[in-house]
C-alpha cells in the first residue's frame, strides 16, 4: 500500500507501478513525501525498502518557454558522474506524462544537510566560515570541470553567453510579467550597453547558491550539488556573482546576509570570499559591476516568474505570491550594483 506524507496532485500508485517494472528487485509497499520549500521542480522522496531516491519532475500547468528543464537536469547529473564533483546518483529520465502529468527523473537520495538560512544559526563561527569556503571551493571546481571529455560539448553554445542570456531574460521578463517594474528594464538596457569583451565558456550551473548544495551530516564539505536545472555552458563569472548576491541584499530580500555583523558570525566578507574562490579556480579576471548587475536583472525576473505562475495557480510553493513582490527589490540592487562597484566588506 503507498503511503503519502503529504497530498500530491497524481496517482500515486501509476508512480509505483512503474517503478516496480523499471526497477526490479524494488520490496516493499512505496512511500511518497513532497518536499516542500522551493519554487521550481516539485520534488518528492520516493522511498522502498532498501531503496531511497528522490523525484523531480516539471510543474504542473502551463509554464515558460525553456523552463524546468527536467531533462537538462537529468543530462548533466549523469554525466557529472564521470567528473570529480559531488552529484547525486541518477536513476532514469521519464519524457513523456502519461505516468505522473509531466516529466520526471529520479536520483539516488544522498543523505547529509542542506541550509536552508544563509546566516547559518546555531553554528559555531569555525563551522560557518568553514561551510562558506566549502562552497567557494566547490565552486571552483564545478568551473574547472572538463565539460568537453564528460559528453557535455552540446550542452550549450560556447561564447555569446551573456548577448544570448541577456536576450533570453529579457523574453521571460516580457512572458512573466505581472506589473510593471522600471528598474528591470533599466537594468536590461545597461547591460545590453555594458557588454564584456571576454567570452569565456565553462560548465555553469545557473542557481549556484547555498541551498542547493548538500553538506555531509557532520562535516563541513559539500556531498552533493543540486538543482541543475538552469545549467549550460556559460560564463563562470555569471555563476560567481550569482552566488555571492546574499552579501548585497537585506535578510528580508530573500535571506541575504548583509547588515549582519559578520565578523561574530565567522562568514567571510564578500573580499574574502571572492578571494579564496579565485585562488582555488585559478583565475585572474573577476567579476565587475556587469555580472553583479546581471545576477540581480535574473533575479528580479525569476521573482516576477513566481508571481506569474502564482496568478496562475501553478506555483511550486504556497509563499509564491509574497516572494514574486522581491522582484522590485531585486531590480533596485541591480541598479546600486552599478553605482556602488566595490564589494561590500
Amino acid at each position: 500500500m503507498t503511503e503519502a506524507a503529504t497530498p500530491v496532485a497524481f496517482d500515486a500508485q501509476r508512480l509505483e507501478s512503474f517503478l516496480r517494472r523499471e526497477l526490479p528487485g524494488v520490496q516493499g509497499a512505496m512511500r511518497l513525501q513532497r518536499i516542500g520549500g522551493g519554487q521550481s521542480n516539485p520534488t518528492f522522496f520516493v522511498d522502498f525498502d532498501k531503496r531511497r531516491m528522490v523525484l523531480r519532475k516539471k510543474p504542473d500547468g502551463e509554464v515558460l518557454p525553456s523552463a524546468h528543464a527536467v531533462d537538462r537536469e537529468y543530462r548533466v547529473m549523469k554525466a557529472l558522474a564521470a567528473s570529480e564533483l559531488p552529484v547525486p546518483p541518477t536513476v532514469l529520465y521519464h519524457a513523456e506524462s502519461d505516468v505522473i502529468g509531466t516529466p520526471f527523473y529520479l536520483m539516488e537520495r544522498v543523505e547529509g544537510r542542506v541550509f536552508a538560512d544563509n546566516a547559518l544559526p546555531g553554528m559555531a563561527p569555525a563551522e560557518r566560515r568553514a561551510i562558506y569556503l566549502a562552497m567557494a571551493e566547490t565552486m571552483a571546481q564545478l568551473h574547472r570541470v572538463d565539460w568537453r571529455s564528460v559528453g557535455l560539448g552540446d550542452f550549450g553554445k560556447p561564447g555569446q553567453f551573456f548577448p544570448r542570456q541577456l536576450r533570453r531574460w529579457q523574453q521571460q521578463w516580457a512572458l512573466s510579467k505581472t506589473q510593471e517594474n522600471p528598474a528591470i528594464d533599466e537594468l536590461i538596457a545597461w547591460l545590453g550597453a555594458h557588454m564584456p569583451d571576454d567570452d569565456e565558456t565553462t560548465l555553469a550551473h545557473g542557481d549556484f547558491k547555498l541551498n542547493n548544495l548538500m553538506f555531509h551530516p557532520s562535516e563541513p564539505r559539500v556531498v552533493a550539488v543540486l538543482d541543475w536545472e538552469l545549467s549550460t555552458l556559460g560564463h563562470p563569472l555569471a555563476d560567481v556573482a550569482f552566488n555571492t548576491v546574499p552579501w548585497r541584499t537585506l535578510p528580508a530580500e530573500f535571506g541575504g546576509i548583509r547588515g549582519l555583523d559578520l565578523q561574530a558570525l565567522g562568514i567571510p566578507s564578500e573580499h574574502d570570499y571572492l578571494a579564496h574562490y579565485y585562488r582555488c579556480a585559478g583565475r585572474s579576471t573577476q567579476a565587475t559591476p556587469f555580472h553583479w548587475a546581471f545576477a540581480l536583472m535574473r533575479w528580479a525576473v525569476i521573482f516576477e516568474g513566481i508571481a506569474a505562475r502564482a496568478a496562475r495557480g501553478n506555483a511550486a510553493a504556497a509563499n509564491a505570491a509574497e516572494v514574486g513582490a522581491l522582484s522590485v527589490a531585486m531590480a533596485r540592487r541591480g541598479l546600486e550594483a552599478i553605482t556602488k562597484p566595490i564589494p561590500i566588506l
